[in-house]
């Protein structure tokens, strides 16, 4: 029995982690970090590349990751919660959304939520294992994402992870009194490295 408990509060202080990079680990989404989300979405200036700031109660936040919880029991999307893998502490979340598995394609989404965390390049390996997960863990072959013009932090760690722009539907972001372009960006599997799951997801060999 004592050994139980020292497991259950081994795993409590542990979360568990999917993909390990060398500054970042992402598991999944947890009903415990629900405060935790809640906190990064009411944060405007998190809120700033994503959507309009509004602040969001926890009720709304509970029932989002409920409808969270439900679309990846469907297949459409999967939702990871990122860790500095150092210090284990959440600082973010990330998706792949509108997976059609029959042409192999997936919108992409990120947010880092710790303010300390950002412009340090854990965005941009986050970004990098998503992408090895679309491409080696599911076999997809074409990822989008769209941004906003004036986040230009943003689009520089999209393209050092491996995205490219290829268009742009301009003036349609309102923000500060000036309109901005939306800007669209992909990324290829044939394109692509995989700097991890390419090691881990191999056949075995032959004995």
């Amino acid at each position: 029995m004592e050994n139980m408990k020292e497991y259950q509060t081994h795993m409590q202080e542990k979360p568990i982690f999917s993909i390990i990079g060398e500054k970042v680990a992402l598991g999944p989404i947890r009903r415990e970090l629900i405060p935790l989300y809640q906190r990064w979405i009411n944060d405007f200036e998190v809120l700033r590349t994503l959507h309009i700031p509004r602040p969001s109660t926890l009720e709304e936040i509970q029932a989002s990751y409920e409808a969270d919880v439900a679309a990846e029991r469907q297949r459409k999307v999967v939702y990871f919660t990122i860790y500095d893998r150092d210090t284990l502490q959440p600082i973010g979340r990330t998706d792949l959304c509108n997976i059609n598995y029959r042409d192999r394609t997936a919108d992409f989404g990120i947010e880092i939520g710790e303010a300390a965390y950002r412009g340090r390049g854990y965005g941009t390996e986050t970004i990098r294992l998503m992408l090895d997960y679309a491409f080696t863990g599911l076999g997809l072959h074409n990822i989008m994402l769209e941004t906003w013009e004036y986040n230009r932090a943003g689009q520089g760690a999209y393209k050092k992870a491996g995205f490219q722009e290829i268009g742009r539907r301009h003036q349609a972001k309102f923000m500060n009194g000036k309109f901005w372009d939306i800007v669209y960006m992909e990324c290829l599997s044939t394109e692509f490295v995989s700097p991890v799951l390419g090691q881990i997801l191999v056949p075995d060999e032959l004995r």
